[in-house]
């Protein structure tokens, strides 16, 4: 059985050789990087499952390392946690607006470490098995292209907004819990927050026209549903 690849993005080397022996004693194959312009190489060389990646990383930092990966086609699928001595929340919001899928704080501690691994693997393998067109009237997604057409106009999306989207009409009708869209959406199996869910959802209407009526929010803070 071939291990899956982790691609360990840090500066700091203490904090790598620690979390590098996490993961090979977890089973897993790892690669490192210490700075921005050796993670773009160890990406196309080593073709990693994760990466976990610092966000004051050296040179052009760890949010733009981010938004780079996540908008080009060949490396948007790869999950990505991000890593950062920071706690506060507008930080974490920061991280996961520019297309992590989870977000990790220093220092690491090795259950939440490997529970949020899985959880982003998971996530990454679920993403490979859907549908590559989704469809709903005049709204129609190309899951591969990452492109979303809007009556025949293409329209820009954010990385989680377009996940989002793609969950939303794959599960249209159906009531999401707040919880259930953090688990799908950004990987999360224990963590996270719903507040993240709201802020995605809120700028996901503001982008889809006539078709933001359609995301209803569930009376009582419960959750959405994308109804028909």
């Amino acid at each position: 059985m071939v291990k899956q690849k982790i691609l360990i993005a840090d500066d700091e080397e203490d904090l790598v050789e620690l979390v590098k022996d996490i993961l090979k004693k977890e089973g897993y194959s790892v690669a490192v990087a210490y700075d921005s312009e050796e993670t773009f190489e160890k990406v196309k060389t080593e073709r990693p499952n994760l990466i976990i990646l610092d966000v004051r990383f050296p040179k052009i930092g760890g949010v733009e390392v981010c938004k780079i990966l996540k908008s080009d086609e060949q490396t948007r699928a790869i999950p990505i946690i991000m890593l950062s001595v920071q706690s506060q929340e507008m930080d974490k919001v920061i991280g996961l607006e520019s297309g992590a899928d989870d977000y990790l704080t220093k220092p690491v501690a090795k259950k939440e470490l490997v529970a949020r691994v899985r959880a982003a693997l998971r996530k990454g393998d679920y993403g490979k098995k859907e549908k590559k067109i989704l469809k709903y009237e005049d709204l129609i997604i190309d899951t591969d292209k990452h492109i979303v057409i809007l009556s025949k106009k293409s329209i820009n999306l954010r990385p989680k907004e377009f996940d989002l989207l793609c969950l939303f009409l794959q599960k249209r009708g159906k009531m999401l819990t707040r919880n259930f869209i953090l688990e799908s959406v950004w990987g999360y199996e224990y963590f996270g927050t719903t507040r993240t869910v709201d802020m995605t959802v809120g700028h996901l209407r503001k982008k889809l026209g006539p078709y933001s009526k359609n995301i209803e929010t569930i009376p009582g803070g419960v959750g959405y549903r994308f109804k028909e």
